[in-house]
């Protein structure tokens, strides 16, 4: 199995402060966003690989922290070849990118480079794995439904599979939020392709993961997983503060 943690987005709701650094080395409680992620996949046995996706801008900062991070799996660095934030692929964009560069033929994890959250990835992968036919992502169940309305908001049958995706929704039905965390049954690599194919897909989809889960569960089963205690998606300066005063405690 491979990871792959998306860090090539350009952050601009962070300006000043990402503007000339990307927004996964930020720091929370004297260490990088991204070395949480790091030391979460460190635990899990099948991975043999993480890939790390960013840009021209930044490739020179990420190559600078590969040197000092310490972790048992090897660690890749992939640049997009995107220089700023009109030219960049998006998240489905840069996944399939990603595959195409390093030609990944195993089942991938995918994990957003900002995301904070302290459950383990071990029960999300071990139920994953059980069905190779489907593809899960990670979800987190909000306090009160009205703060999903900045997330993609999903709703899950009795069987945790999901019937519908919406991308910030103004009025969400459900409080459960994806968290930019996906397994992806090596069966399922060639339809991300296919979605970024897709002549009916709207203009700047690519940028939404939540877009293409949409247009996924209507050609295979798409599966929710529920995780528990904290999860942080450092969006703005709000978020980020909050990850910095709670998440390291």
């Amino acid at each position: 199995m491979k990871a792959l943690i998306l860090a090539a987005g350009y952050a601009t709701r962070l300006y000043p402060l990402t503007k000339k650094y990307p927004k996964p080395l930020l720091e929370v409680k004297d260490r990088p966003i991204i070395d949480y992620i790091i030391d979460k996949l460190g635990l899990v046995g099948p991975i043999n690989e993480i890939y790390i996706v960013t840009n021209s801008k930044f490739i020179v900062d990420f190559r600078k922290w590969a040197k000092t991070v310490k972790s048992p799996k090897k660690i890749t660095l992939v640049d997009d070849l995107t220089k700023n934030n009109q030219d960049r692929l998006g998240a489905v964009g840069d996944i399939n990118f990603t595959i195409k560069k390093k030609k990944i033929q195993e089942d991938l994890l995918v994990v957003g480079g900002d995301n904070l959250f302290s459950g383990s990835l071990r029960g999300f992968l071990d139920v994953a794995k059980k069905n190779i036919a489907a593809t899960y992502l990670g979800l987190f169940r909000l306090k009160r439904k009205i703060n999903a309305s900045r997330y993609g908001v999903v709703k899950l049958d009795k069987l945790n599979r999901v019937i519908s995706f919406t991308e910030k929704p103004k009025h969400p039905e459900s409080n459960l939020a994806a968290m930019c965390l996906y397994y992806i049954s090596k069966n399922h690599l060639n339809l991300i392709n296919a979605y970024l194919q897709d002549g009916k897909r709207k203009v700047g989809e690519a940028d939404a993961t939540g877009s293409y889960i949409a247009w996924l569960k209507d050609k295979v089963d798409v599966y929710g997983y529920v995780f528990n205690g904290s999860w942080f998606d450092i969006g703005d300066y709000k978020y980020l503060n909050m990850a910095k005063k709670t998440f390291a405690k």
